[in-house]
């Protein structure tokens, strides 16, 4: 109901002229130039380019600090060396650090994924390690006193029971990369969706503009969903029967 009155004030302010039509173009015609993009294959090459680039950063993420939030989670000592020097990493906007990477890697892609990457290995890193440390010491000793230790401690235990902080983690970690990748396709990029957003703007083509601010929506709510599936799926011993 919310979205269809959004969608209905979105038609009328620039239609009954409350807003200058020029500066807010009326949703119908969005969805007219957001078909045409569609249909002549301009979208899906934009669209092919973010996602590359988004599942190139957030899967470094996940590789990255899954791995790392199992073992911090686990191993107090471990995590109490390096918890400073991470604690003080995350503080650090992944857009201050946007020139230094661009320095170092220059304007092509690699610096594209290393600031997505930057901005969604945080939630995932933290949320694994509040996964672990959350996990009911009664149901370790359990498992142990079964005979279970070392890997098959952390595949049978540590990791399911972990799953939920896990993926929730990394869906926060997606909408942080979708934050960043506009930016970051907005700084010497010739394709992907952000790009399109501040090209269009650009050269006055508002129409195409807000097509592509609702493709970028529309983007990262199909990620956000098939995220959501497959964390379902993966924690299905959570539903009660």
């Amino acid at each position: 109901m919310i979205i269809i009155l959004f969608f209905l004030l979105w038609e009328l302010l620039p239609a009954t002229g409350v807003v200058n039509p020029s500066l807010l173009t009326p949703a119908s015609r969005v969805f007219k130039t957001l078909w045409g993009l569609l249909w002549s294959g301009e979208l899906l090459i934009h669209l092919w380019v973010s996602l590359k680039r988004i599942v190139l950063g957030l899967g470094l993420a996940v590789a990255i600090g899954g791995p790392l939030g199992l073992v911090m989670g686990w191993f107090k000592d471990l995590e109490k060396t390096i918890d400073a020097p991470l604690q003080a990493g995350r503080q650090v906007s992944a857009l201050a650090l946007f020139p230094v990477f661009i320095l170092f890697f220059g304007i092509g892609e690699t610096s594209k994924v290393i600031i997505i990457f930057w901005a969604s290995v945080w939630p995932i890193l933290l949320n694994t390690i509040g996964g672990v440390k959350s996990i009911d010491p009664l149901v370790i000793k359990s498992a142990r006193s079964m005979a279970a230790s070392g890997i098959t401690l952390f595949r049978k235990v540590i990791l399911p029971a972990a799953a939920p902080s896990i993926f929730t983690g990394v869906r926060l970690g997606a909408a942080y990369a979708f934050m960043v990748l506009v930016a970051a396709e907005m700084v010497g990029a010739n394709a992907g969706l952000g790009f399109l957003v501040l090209n269009s703007q650009e050269v006055f083509k508002i129409p195409e503009m807000y097509a592509a601010i609702l493709a970028l929506a529309l983007f990262g709510l199909t990620i956000n969903n098939l995220l959501l599936i497959s964390e379902r799926r993966a924690t299905r011993w959570r539903e009660v029967r």
